[in-house]
């Protein structure tokens, strides 16, 4: 009797993984050039224009829809934490504008001829899952038969549209705040070369499957400006597109930024993603690294694949952000630097 054929790593039937897998946002930015000039309809209050975390559409005075959608190749081979992770990541853009979700549809890309049935569906389990942990149900969806295996969800949400949050409402004076520890990119890395511990993959698996859920209470504190998530584009691209937006200098206190407890031992061993060097080559002329080390410079571009909340709230209200953020458990934020008059980001 022959051995049954064990099925391929996830991981290995993707070229890229998680949000890493991402468009470079200079390529990104040059592929959206003829769709910016497009007429909108008024209702539709943010679209592509800001680069922000989703697209919001008002449906009356008081209330809109928020709807986005995320999803990737594989950035783990266990097939239940993928579609956890591909779905947390996917409704943390709800939560980023300050919306809670309602449902979501499921985007589903396999092998179908590469691996079991039952592997695929446990990626869909997964997902489902981490729905059901935000409170909503995976109403249905659409499914291809592709050469790699992608997962994810479209997510819709509602919001007030007096605590909608957008990335480019940040104020001059106001103080960032980081919701989870960077490094999640640099653990991928390591974890594809099968140098990840055990308790270093559960300490990643923990980050990417947490909902960003103090995103509508944080939505509904005064002092909040501005919010968005940080995921492919690392804490330097998604808080460079905070501050262009918002015309001001992001500046980070990178001493203050929480870093995954591996993290720069991973990265100084050599485990750097590809994604890191196409991020700084497309934005890498806005950041300025004030005695910074190469290291520093990738973890600063490092792909956040379900990353963390970052929120630019007047200083009077930090306490307040940071206590909302500990009810829901996130104990690692902490206050990362402030917005400055100036442009780009500076890292010191």
């Amino acid at each position: 009797m022959t051995d049954p054929v064990k099925p391929p790593r996830l991981t290995s039937l993707s070229h890229g993984g998680g949000c890493g897998c991402k468009i470079a946002p200079g390529v990104l930015s040059d592929l959206l050039k003829g769709t910016k000039a497009l007429p909108v309809p008024p209702e539709l209050l943010v679209g592509i224009g800001s680069a922000d975390d989703a697209a919001v559409y008002k449906i009356s005075d008081t209330q809109a829809i928020v709807a986005t959608t995320d999803f990737f190749m594989p950035i783990v081979d266990d097939p239940e934490d993928f579609g956890r992770i591909a779905a947390t990541n996917a409704i943390s853009d709800v939560y980023a504008m300050g919306g809670r979700p309602l449902f979501a549809l499921a985007v589903v890309g396999m092998p179908v001829n590469a691996l079991p049935g039952e592997t695929i569906g446990k990626i869909l389990e997964g997902g489902a899952k981490a729905a059901a942990e935000a409170g909503i149900p995976v109403a249905g969806g659409h499914t291809i038969d592709s050469v790699e295996p992608i997962y994810g969800l479209v997510a819709i949400g509602l919001v007030d549209l007096a605590q909608m949050k957008q990335n480019d409402q940040a104020q001059e004076g106001d103080v960032l705040i980081l919701g989870k520890p960077l490094g999640v990119g640099i653990y991928s890395a390591a974890f594809k070369k099968e140098l990840l511990s055990e308790a270093q993959y559960a300490e990643m698996i923990a980050t990417m499957t947490r909902l960003n859920t103090p995103g509508p209470d944080l939505a509904e504190l005064p002092g909040v400006h501005a919010m968005t998530d940080v995921t492919g584009f690392g804490l330097a691209g998604h808080g460079l597109e905070m501050a262009r937006g918002s015309g001001l200098q992001a500046q980070i206190d990178w001493a203050r930024v929480p870093l995954l407890s591996s993290a720069r031992e991973l990265a100084d061993a050599g485990n750097i993603t590809g994604a890191s060097g196409r991020n700084w080559a497309s934005y890498g002329a806005q950041v300025t690294l004030d005695g910074l080390s190469d290291l520093d410079c990738a973890l600063v571009c490092d792909p956040q694949t379900s990353g963390g909340l970052l929120v630019s709230c007047a200083p009077e209200a930090v306490d307040e952000v940071l206590a909302t953020f500990r009810q829901h458990g996130f104990d690692a934020a902490a206050p990362v630097g402030r917005m400055a008059a100036g442009s780009g980001i500076r890292f010191a």
